[in-house]
């Protein structure tokens, strides 16, 4: 198991600063930062978020050219290319601010078992290109639903009996899976596995535990996602962690808040059935924030990603570190936020000495429109995050003296 480690001093958290612009946009061109400014001025309108995803597929879908203008603004903004190759700048850009970058093949709702394959050999290209550059790329991911059937794992998850042909093509999303997390082993490289929705999650937890049992005896190669806006997400953490105990392994566990809020909600009020998802935000967050307290608690045996855009769990995770005397660059401990968004928080805790990472999403525009909506249309329901990011790039381009 990893200790702490104390070769290395932070900037102390009293003089940690989200509000330094300069080093947050430091990596932004004068064209990328008003290209910013008018692209979150666009997703602050709830209205055009909201017709924007119906409109834009009517028209991808009757071929008008729009492909160019999406290129040049959303998906130039919030993602790194259409492929490996194309991220190459970003992985440059974020890596001369001490940001690493998470290469993450952004393909959603397939169904067909070819696809499954090349999206299983396209997870392991990326560990290829992490292992290339560890410094830089220094985690992979994957979602089990971009190499399994979306509708297979909700009957696993479910319980009735399976099929003979389910039970083969089961068979073959794990020997995929196994693969992922082989290859991972095998360079180095922790590779997470994403959350998704509550009524397929359990299978994916116990895939997820599967492959941690077998891979992180020695160091954590792969990583489960907790989302604590469900409010058994903290519980199932800590279980986690005794099981990983017991069994002699390291817990992976990536921290997020969660993504499918107002999805999990819908289906509950629809099928009856208690939601989920905790009461408030303000349940959200303090699940939240005592995970990381947990995490902490136990950093020789867990490692976590931090994946968050909350200034306030940001800075209270650096007050931990410092509280308990981690070192900022210890393995078991990352912060993460998605490209295009929180540069206030990734660039600066970079600049204090803390390991950071940014999910890079990449692959085909037509498939990764989705995801594309699913970003902005999150974030519009977050309160105040939109006009937060405007408020930082408005106050750079100030200083810059741009207008």
């Amino acid at each position: 198991m990893l200790s702490p480690l104390t070769d290395q001093k932070a900037v102390p958290v009293s003089e940690l600063s989200f509000e330094n612009t300069e080093i947050a946009f430091r990596h932004s061109s004068n064209s990328a930062l008003k290209r910013a400014y008018w692209l979150f001025k666009i997703i602050n309108v709830n209205f055009l978020v909201k017709i924007g995803p119906p409109v834009t597929n009517l028209a991808m879908r009757i071929g008008l050219p729009i492909k160019g203008l999406i290129r040049a603004t959303i998906f130039k903004h919030f993602c790194g290319g259409e492929t490996i190759a194309e991220c190459d700048s970003t992985i440059k850009n974020l890596y001369e601010g001490g940001v690493g970058t998470i290469l993450d093949y952004s393909i959603e709702g397939e169904d067909d078992e070819k696809v499954f394959d090349n999206t299983r050999d396209e997870i392991m290209r990326t560990i290829d290109r992490a292992a290339s550059e560890v410094s830089a790329v220094p985690i992979t991911v994957f979602k089990v639903t971009g190499v399994a059937r979306f509708s297979l794992l909700e009957k696993l998850d479910e319980g009735p009996e399976l099929s003979l042909k389910e039970k083969n093509e089961w068979k073959k999303a794990n020997v995929r899976v196994l693969a992922i997390c082989e290859k991972a082993y095998k360079t180095g490289i922790p590779v997470m596995i994403d959350a998704e929705e509550t009524w397929i999650q359990k299978t994916i937890d116990d895939l997820a535990l599967q492959m941690m049992r077998k891979f992180n005896k020695q160091k954590c190669i792969v990583y489960n996602t907790y989302q604590l806006y469900r409010h058994d997400k903290l519980e199932s953490l800590q279980n986690d962690h005794e099981l990983a105990v017991k069994e002699g392994f390291i817990l992976g566990a990536k921290i997020v808040r969660g993504a499918y809020m107002e999805k999990e909600r819908k289906r509950a009020a629809e099928k009856g059935y208690v939601s989920p998802i905790q009461v408030n935000k303000t349940a959200t967050d303090n699940g939240y924030n005592n995970a990381l307290k947990y995490c902490m608690e136990h950093v020789d045996s867990i490692a976590i990603v931090a994946g968050t855009h909350n200034e306030d769990s940001c800075r209270l995770l650096a007050e931990l570190m410092e509280e308990k005397h981690i070192d900022p660059k210890n393995p078991h401990i990352y912060f993460s936020q998605l490209l295009g968004m929180s540069d206030n928080l990734s660039f600066n805790l970079a600049n204090a000495k803390y390991n950071v990472a940014k999910y890079v999403p990449y692959g085909p525009i037509k498939a990764v429109l989705p995801y594309l909506f699913r970003r902005a249309q999150e974030n519009t329901a977050i309160a105040g995050q939109m006009s937060r990011e405007l408020s930082l790039i408005v106050k750079e381009k100030k200083r810059r003296g741009l207008s």
